[in-house]
């Protein structure tokens, strides 16, 4: 599967699977309504039926001997309407207009259970409720009243129909806000990674760098800030390996083709041919040693990737004052973790130079501070000496110059110059800040 399509696969898993999740709350919640209406509406036509029933029973008159008797009024015919009345023995005292016997049958039985309520199928959904009367803790007589439920049933059929119609219009709607959101979220993702991508194989010095983005893109920033940094290293470190491979190589080899030019150039006689198959011997074996030294350092085991290394395990030879001979104390400080994109020895030929000046001219002490500082390792080497005039500091870098010619130093003023041309080789910048005091910043680039 190409790369986009797995982009497309990922959005499709996310926006879908939200959507299940909407889709199964939305059925959740229509089941729930629509249950819940349909008890309201069994509620609504349960209270019709009692009203019913206990407006039909103020018109029932019981005699003393059992006799039922229905008193006339002014809405008789319409609380005649679906309703019976029964004696105490289950006799029909009256019943509706166009009742059947099967459904007489039936509001009798129910009128023997007592109050009660039960739905029947007589050309329709019908329910029927009882209302017993009673003397003396004794049935006498009982009401009966019944109504269609076909408009109930109407009304949940509709609201259900509208429930599904709204659940499938919400389920739709909220896949496409999801899906469209979810691609906005990854486009910057793979914005980011294709950008990456560009860097690496064009220009390997462009970085993220720390610009406000949301808390998930600023980590993945920082991740592919790091995976640049270290691909950087390695590059720098490789181009290093191949111009110190040659530099090496160029002697030896341009010795033996000297020896094999003469050699086929003028006859020689067995004294001098023996003496060149020497000198060729000599150079072959010269570059073999080389070879053999130099990918044996490649090969080494680091703690970090070729190209890297921490930079205050670097910075700490500069500091130790069995290994240097210094007049006065050379303090490091700086965060232990920080990797800085270039070989040690690299950074300690660079920064040698700006030590020993600061040693020279410091009244009594050194300081040397790694810090991170946008998106680079900042080495500032700081001494508590009479510091750098304005020229001194435009000037402290070209080859040959010194501040003060007459200071007695035995040095030719090339020391700045190596540390400029190392620096600027690895990635970095070097800057002499003029003051009361010494101050050089050399900027390297991350690993």
């Amino acid at each position: 599967m190409s790369d986009r399509g797995a982009r497309r696969s990922l959005r499709s898993r996310l926006s879908w699977s939200a959507t299940v999740v909407v889709a199964l709350w939305v059925l959740l919640l229509a089941v729930g309504a629509n249950e819940l209406l349909a008890r309201v509406l069994a509620g609504q036509a349960d209270d019709v039926l009692q009203a019913r029933a206990e407006a039909v029973a103020q018109t029932v008159d019981v005699a003393p001997d059992g006799t039922v008797t229905v008193l006339d009024g002014r809405d008789d015919q319409a609380l005649d309407v679906g309703t019976w009345i029964f004696d105490g023995a289950g006799g029909i005292v009256e019943r509706p207009p166009g009742s059947t016997d099967a459904l007489d049958r039936r509001a009798a039985d129910l009128a023997a259970q007592g109050a009660s309520t039960v739905d029947v199928d007589a050309s329709g959904p019908v329910r029927l409720r009882s209302l017993p009367l009673t003397d003396g803790g004794q049935q006498v007589a009982a009401v009966v009243t019944s109504t269609s439920l076909s408009p109930y049933q109407q009304v949940e059929r509709t609201a259900l129909l509208g429930s599904i119609g709204v659940a499938l219009l919400l389920v739709v709607v909220v896949h496409l806000v999801l899906r469209a959101n979810v691609t906005r979220a990854l486009r910057p993702v793979q914005d980011m990674s294709t950008q990456a991508g560009r860097w690496s194989a064009d220009d390997t010095d462009l970085r993220f760098g720390d610009d406000p983005r949301p808390a998930e893109l600023a980590e993945l920033a920082g991740t592919l800030d790091q995976l640049l940094d270290r691909q950087a290293a390695v590059l720098r470190h490789e181009q290093r390996f191949t111009e110190e491979l040659s530099h090496e190589l160029r002697t030896p080899l341009a010795r033996a083709q000297a020896e094999i030019d003469l050699l086929r150039a003028q006859p020689r006689d067995a004294r001098e041919l023996a003496d060149a198959h020497a000198a060729i011997d000599r150079s072959t074996r010269a570059m073999a040693s080389i070879l053999e030294t130099m990918l044996t350092a490649a090969r080494s085991a680091d703690a970090v990737t070729p190209g890297r290394t921490r930079l205050l395990d670097a910075l700490a030879v500069l500091a130790d004052p069995d290994a240097q001979d210094v007049r006065v104390p050379v303090h490091l400080t700086g965060d232990p973790d920080l990797v800085v994109g270039v070989d040690a020895d690299v950074v300690v030929r660079a920064l040698s130079p700006v030590v020993d000046n600061a040693v020279r001219f410091a009244a009594g002490q050194v300081r040397i501070q790694a810090e991170a500082r946008a998106g680079q390792l900042v080495v500032t080497v700081l001494d508590d000496g009479p510091g750098m005039t304005e020229q001194a500091a435009d000037r402290a870098f070209d080859p040959g110059y010194r501040g003060d010619p007459d200071d007695g130093h035995a040095g030719a003023g090339l020391g700045l110059a190596l540390t400029r041309r190392l620096v600027l080789a690895a990635g970095g910048s070097v800057t002499a800040v003029a003051g009361d005091r010494g101050r050089v910043e050399i900027a390297l680039p991350r690993g």
